[in-house]
């Protein structure tokens, strides 16, 4: 099986990092192009795949295609590869561009399987939804997400709810970036050094989700087993919700899910 990528930015080298770590690909079965050359030969110098500067040629010698540019750029290389796509599985992993607007883009039947996943594939630990039009096969279907499982979590999801993904999981790892920052700036206020104080909070995050994920346990079942009865936990708790802590999440996620609405 030949995989393409038409961009070759942090996303793509995810895939591509995933991808050859766990042997799913060879490097010589990968083809990608950019409009820069400094990321072409990136990807060439850290994978060993080969490069192109055409996004034609990588249609035309994929199987697999992964149009990995911004969404602006959508229409205009659709447009540029059009006639090249026959038989080929497009998985596009843009917020905002529905299965019907890449159809009407594409003009003819094509297989597309929609993926959106998040930065957190860069570490393989990534979380993406995906969903498919009436030309992917049972077949296509569960290779596509036995691919993009190379770099984390993979599940199918109605695309009425991708919005609601990008909020909750795709622009989500810049919230928790910003309450680890906070966390370890607190630290740093106390005392502790910075390195120290940003894998202190790092830490606690990461095994706090961890024990969300293992223990199937409700998240406020496992706040209530951190807050002791007159301890230090629940009196953070109460400034963190006088402070509207929650509501300012929910209302953030809210907006997030509106932008990509009209993308």
């Amino acid at each position: 099986m030949r995989l393409g990528f038409i961009g070759c930015g942090n996303m793509a080298e995810a895939i591509m990092g995933g991808v050859i770590k766990n042997n799913f690909l060879n490097p010589e079965d990968i083809i990608g192009s950019d409009i820069a050359e400094a990321g072409r030969d990136r990807v060439k110098q850290d994978y060993g795949i080969r490069v192109t500067e055409s996004n034609l040629e990588v249609a035309e010698n994929s199987d697999i295609l992964i149009l990995a540019v911004k969404p602006q750029f959508y229409q205009s290389v659709i447009e540029e590869i059009r006639d090249a796509v026959e038989k080929q599985l497009i998985i596009t992993i843009a917020p905002g561009k529905t299965l019907n607007w890449l159809e009407e883009q594409f003009g003819k039947p094509v297989k597309i399987f929609r993926a959106m996943p998040n930065t957190a594939a860069l570490v393989l630990e990534g979380m993406t939804a995906a969903c498919m039009n009436k030309y992917v096969t049972e077949e296509e279907k569960d290779y596509a997400c036995h691919l993009l499982g190379c770099f984390g979590e993979v599940e199918i999801v109605p695309e009425r709810l991708f919005d609601a993904v990008v909020a909750v999981s795709g622009s989500s790892p810049a919230y928790v970036f910003m309450m680890i920052e906070a966390m370890a700036d607190a630290a740093v206020s106390e005392g502790m050094p910075r390195l120290q104080a940003y894998k202190f909070a790092a830490q606690a995050v990461m095994g706090s989700a961890k024990m969300v994920l293992d223990l199937k346990q409700h998240p406020g079942e496992l706040k209530d087993m951190v807050c002791s009865p007159g301890g230090t936990t629940i009196e953070a708790v109460r400034v963190l919700e006088e402070r509207g802590f929650r509501g300012a999440l929910i209302e953030a996620m809210k907006v997030c899910a509106d932008v990509s609405r009209s993308l």
